[in-house]
């Protein structure tokens, strides 16, 4: 059975933020959103700079190659941060999460490093339409389990790429992919402040992924636009 992915993304500065400081590629085969870490210096170039590199993997692969070139790409964009930071040292610090799905055939990777999320519905399964996250949120409140005896600890990004070659290795998962299948791809923007079922409903809906993608960020807004917000969705269709 032959699949064919169609795609939506969508992104928004906010209210408050002064400049958006997300990147995302949507590609035929990769698609990628990274959020530069507000608070820190050049978000916005740490996160263009990961999707800038990135965007030169979005081709075929093998299925079993889809974990190795996804690991490659990354360790490509931490290496152009590396690059960047040795070239301009007042960039030393800057940092972005990342969430990227790469597909081949009928199976993906999702790989994440941070807060950025993927999440799963199955439309056409018998679960009443359940919405499941797919990625690992690397922040210390969910890796620690005693993070919120210090204040403001548990929100704290435990991992991100930031140029350093200390170990910060995405998470990947794999993904068997079936016709009807939806994965939302989303900075914090979205998951922070939309709640889960908000979002699921919209995913589960019979609307475009355009159309979903439209409403996601709408309710980013509309819960008063706190922070930069950038989803992509994909549908999983039969040839």
């Amino acid at each position: 059975m032959a699949l064919a992915l169609e795609a939506a993304s969508r992104t928004h500065q906010g209210l408050v933020r002064r400049r958006n400081e997300d990147s995302h590629s949507q590609g035929q085969w990769l698609f990628v959103v990274a959020d530069g870490l507000g608070g820190h210096v050049a978000g916005d170039i740490a996160s263009s700079t990961v999707t800038g590199v990135m965007e030169a993997f979005d081709r075929p692969v093998q299925v079993t190659d889809l974990a190795n070139f996804m690991g490659r790409a990354i360790n490509e964009a931490g290496e152009a941060l590396r690059r960047k930071i040795r070239e301009d040292p007042k960039l030393a610090g800057m940092g972005t999460t990342l969430v990227a799905l790469l597909w081949s055939g009928d199976e993906a990777v999702v790989a994440n490093v941070g807060d950025s999320r993927a999440y799963l519905i199955r439309r056409h399964d018998s679960r009443d339409n359940a919405m499941l996250q797919i990625s690992e949120d690397h922040t210390y409140g969910h890796l620690v389990a005693n993070a919120g005896t210090v204040p403001n600890l548990g929100e704290k990004l435990a991992r991100f790429l930031d140029g350093r070659n200390d170990g910060r290795s995405p998470d990947l998962t794999p993904l068997q992919l079936h016709p009807g299948d939806r994965v939302l791809l989303c900075s914090d923007g979205l998951s922070s402040y939309v709640p889960h079922e908000q979002i699921r409903a919209a995913l589960s809906s019979s609307e475009s992924p355009g159309k979903v993608a439209d409403q996601l960020v709408a309710m980013a807004v509309d819960q008063g636009g706190h922070d930069n917000v950038t989803v992509i969705v994909i549908e999983v269709t039969q040839r």
